[in-house]
């Protein structure tokens, strides 16, 4: 099946689509059915709106926390494989305002490293508004995504992210190659800056303040662009990254998706496939029955608009999905 193929191949799993389709619990599902076939997993949800806490009654943050854990099936998520001991699932809820201002406050000492004392609190001011300015929070975000990706990609077998709803996250897959480029433009005018510094004042010792901090505002838009580079070759890299549309079985879904699935391919993103979430019985009496009728039509107009996608879908399951067992419950529909 689509996802389970996809979990045990890429190393990178972003899922996505409009708002309410069950993107957190497709995701969760999916990263524990990795996990419990002995997979070690990352869970990230990069949605302002988090409900991996909710959906798992954990309290999850901005640090990793562990969720399931094959070794002593910590977490209550069902059974494992018998040669799956080594299985983890972790997650982390990435808080918006504390990367924002992680950002904002790197961008704050360089700037003062820049300037003189006495206009350091112009700088705090500029600051102060900057952390509420469009674009901010998008950036912020995009590097927090860029640092877990940097950071996990080796300590995990997979990373799963839960995203925000379709538009945020279709231009936040076009900014890698942005920030790049941006970032690229900024070292630019860095090395001519420097170069016409160094022959003005006819020096570059080492314990000059001016090349000194050329040098560190230098390590920081190297850092920064070392990172979107290794974040942007991994979204376009086939083999290590795919992104699934998540939506359920109605027209406007159906039609966000296709839109999304065009945005995403033309920022180098390849969509791995596609999941038709609750998907009405046909065995529970004549309104559920006409209602999948319907339902499947619109599966239909999904395939005839993206033939090129494997399309998966996922039944209606009775009851709330909220805990760890439910997650197990819907993490067998993977297996």
């Amino acid at each position: 099946m689509l996802l389970n193929d996809l979990s045990q191949t890429v190393k990178v799993l972003f899922l996505g689509g409009k708002g309410g389709v069950g993107k957190t619990s497709t995701a969760s599902a999916v990263a524990l059915h990795r996990a419990r076939t002995g997979g070690r997993v990352l869970l990230v949800s990069t949605d302002p709106a988090h409900n991996i806490g909710h959906l798992w009654e954990r309290k999850i943050g901005d640090e990793i926390v562990t969720l399931f854990d094959a070794a002593s099936n910590a977490g209550g998520a069902g059974a494992v494989d018998a040669d799956a001991s080594q299985g983890r699932l972790d997650a982390v809820e990435v808080d918006p305002q504390r990367t924002v201002a992680a950002h904002v406050r790197e961008v704050g000492e360089t700037l003062r490293s820049m300037m003189p004392e006495h206009l350091h609190r112009q700088v705090d001011e500029h600051l102060r508004m900057a952390e509420e300015s469009p674009g901010t929070h998008e950036s912020a975000l995009l590097e927090r995504i860029a640092e877990l990706v940097e950071d996990s990609l080796e300590d995990y077998d997979l990373i799963v992210f839960d995203t925000a709803p379709s538009g945020h996250t279709a231009r936040l897959m076009a900014l890698p190659e942005t920030m790049t480029v941006w970032t690229e433009g900024l070292l630019a005018r860095r090395d001519k800056a420097e170069r016409f510094g160094a022959a003005v004042r006819a020096l570059d010792r080492d314990d000059d303040p001016v090349t000194q901090r050329d040098r560190r505002i230098r390590a920081v838009l190297t850092r920064r662009r070392i990172r979107f580079e290794h974040l942007r070759d991994v979204l376009r890299d086939d083999r290590r990254c795919a992104f699934v549309v998540v939506l359920t079985p109605e027209r406007l879904p159906v039609l966000e998706s296709a839109e999304l699935v065009k945005e995403l391919e033309s920022s180098g993103v390849r969509v791995g496939g596609l999941v038709v979430n609750r998907l009405s019985p046909a065995d529970a009496g004549e309104y559920l029955a006409h209602r999948r009728a319907q339902e499947l039509a619109h599966v239909d107009s999904l395939r005839e608009l993206l033939p090129q996608l494997e399309v998966q879908t996922v039944p209606l399951l009775p009851g709330d999905l909220v805990g760890a067992e439910a997650v197990g419950r819907l993490a067998d529909l993977y297996g």
